[in-house]
C-alpha cells in the first residue's frame, strides 16, 4: 500500500496525529523457504542477517558474538567454515545459538554435507570457487532434503565462475545473473528448490541491476547484499542506496549489510534501513535539527545525549529534538515526545501538548523521564502495525 499523501491533522483536543504510512511498493511474491525458525520469502517479514568475525572453531567466542548480534536484532547469523576444525565446532554452535546458523562454505564440497549433518539451519554455497561443485549437486540436494536444510546460492563478483569471465567484461550484472540461474537449474534438475539466491557486487549500480534482472527471471527468495561495501560510513551509504532502490520496488527477502566494522553495526544499519522504509516495526527514532544558523541551543550535543540515553529503548517512540521556533514546535508535536528549544530553555511536548518548560540543562533528564512514562504505558496501547 502506498503512502496516502494525507497531511498531519490536529484532533479536537489539539493533539497532532501522524499521517498513515505504508510501503512504496508491494513485495515481490517469491517462494518461501525455511531457515531454522525463520522463513525467507513469500509473506515472511524481511529478515536481517550478519556474519561472525570470530574463529568458528572457538565455540565460546563465536557463541558470545552471536548473542550480541541476537540482542541487536539479528535474525540469522552466518559463520565461516574454512577448515575441519570449524566443521567440528558446528554442532555445538548450531545447537546452542538462539538464532538460525548458516555455514559459509568455499572451496571444499565435503564441508557442505558436513555442515548440513551438523545441524546448521542453512548452508551458503559459492559455486564459483568450489571445485567440481556441479558434480556434487545431487548429493548436496539429497542431504539437504533429508535434514530439512535450506541453501543459499551465493554468487559474488570476486569469485565468479571462470566460464563467465568473458561475459562479465561486457555485462557484469548479466554474468552474475547467468551464474545464479545456471546453478539454480542444476538444483531444479534434481528436484530441489529450497534455496535463496544472492548476486552481490561492490558497485551498488551493478548490484541493483543484477537483482532487478534476477527478480524478473525467477521466483526464488533473494538475499540482498553489497559485498565489500567498505568501512562503516562508506558501507552504510552504499548499502542504504542499493537496498533502498530495490526494497522500494518490492525486491528483496533478507538483507546483510557488509561493513568493515563490528558486525553489530551491520545489524543496526540493516534494521534501520527496513524501519525507514516501513518494512519493519519502528523502534526508537530521533528527529533532530540539521546544521542551521537559527538554532538557539547546542542541538548537536543535545541530540547525541538523547540518542545515547535512549539507545536501548525498544518501543516505537519518536523523539524530536529541535533547536528553534521555525520547525521546532510542529515537529515536536508530531512526535510522541519532543522539545522545542530556545533562549536557554525548552518546551517539553508529549503527544502534541506542551506539559512544561525546563532550563536547557534539564532537557535531557526530563525527556528521559517522559520517555520512561510512555514506555511503561505502552503495553496497554497495543502493538503498532506496519502496513505491507
Amino acid at each position: 500500500m502506498a503512502d496516502s499523501g494525507m497531511t498531519n491533522q490536529a484532533t479536537d483536543s489539539g493533539e497532532f496525529t501522524r499521517p498513515p504510512t505504508g510501503v512504496l511498493a508491494p513485495r515481490r511474491r517469491t517462494r518461501k523457504i525455511r531457515v531454522g525458525k525463520v522463513f525467507i520469502g513469500g509473506d515472511a517479514p524481511i529478515s536481517v542477517q550478519s556474519m561472525t568475525n570470530t574463529l568458528t572453531a572457538d565455540v565460546n567466542a563465536t557463541l558470545q558474538q552471536i548473542a550480541k548480534l541476537t540482542a541487536a536484532g539479528c535474525d540469522i547469523v552466518r559463520v565461516a567454515v574454512p577448515s575441519q576444525d570449524d566443521v567440528d565446532a558446528l554442532p555445538a554452535i548450531a545447537s546452542r545459538s538462539q538464532i538460525p546458523v548458516v555455514a559459509d562454505i568455499h572451496f571444499n564440497p565435503k564441508y557442505v554435507i558436513a555442515a548440513i549433518e551438523a545441524g546448521c539451519a542453512a548452508v551458503r554455497v559459492n559455486p564459483g570457487n568450489i571445485k567440481a561443485f556441479d558434480n556434487k549437486i545431487a548429493e548436496i540436494a539429497r542431504s539437504a532434503t533429508e535434514h530439512g536444510t535450506g541453501l543459499r546460492i551465493g554468487i559474488n563478483a570476486g569469485s565468479l565462475d571462470k566460464r563467465l569471465h568473458r561475459l562479465y567484461e561486457t555485462d557484469p550484472a548479466g554474468a552474475l545473473v547467468q551464474s545464479a540461474l545456471n546453478e539454480a537449474r542444476l538444483f531444479e534438475d534434481v528436484g530441489f528448490r529450497d534455496f535463496a539466491i544472492s548476486v552481490k557486487h561492490h558497485d551498488p549500480v551493478i548490484m541493483v541491476e543484477a537483482y532487478r534482472r534476477l527478480s524478473q527471471a525467477c521466483d526464488y527468495p533473494l538475499h540482498l547484499g553489497v559485498t565489500e561495501a567498505g568501512p562503516a560510513f562508506q558501507g552504510t551509504i552504499k548499502s542504504s542506496v542499493a537496498f533502498g532502490a530495490l526494497l522500494a520496488e518490492g525486491i528483496g527477502d533478507t538483507i546483510r549489510v557488509s561493513l568493515s566494522a563490528d558486525p553489530v553495526q551491520e545489524v543496526k544499519v540493516g534494521g534501520k534501513i527496513l524501519e525507514a522504509l516501513n518494512l519493519r516495526p519502528r523502534q526508537f527514532e530521533i528527529v533532530s535539527c540539521p546544521s542551521c544558523g537559527r538554532a538557539q541551543v547546542d542541538v548537536y550535543t543535545l541530540a547525541e545525549q538523547v540518542t545515547e540515553a535512549m539507545k536501548d529503548m525498544t518501543i516505537p517512540i519518536r523523539v524530536a529534538v529541535m533547536g528553534c521556533v521555525v520547525n521546532g514546535p510542529g515537529e515536536a508535536r508530531e512526535a510522541d515526545l519532543g522539545v522545542a528549544s530556545g533562549n536557554g530553555k525548552g518546551q517539553i511536548i508529549v503527544k502534541g501538548k506542551v506539559i512544561k518548560t525546563v532550563p536547557e540543562d534539564a532537557i535531557v533528564e526530563t525527556l528521559i523521564e517522559e520517555a520512561n512514562k510512555i514506555a511503561a504505558d505502552f503495553p496497554e496501547q497495543g502493538t503498532p502495525q506496519v502496513l505491507v
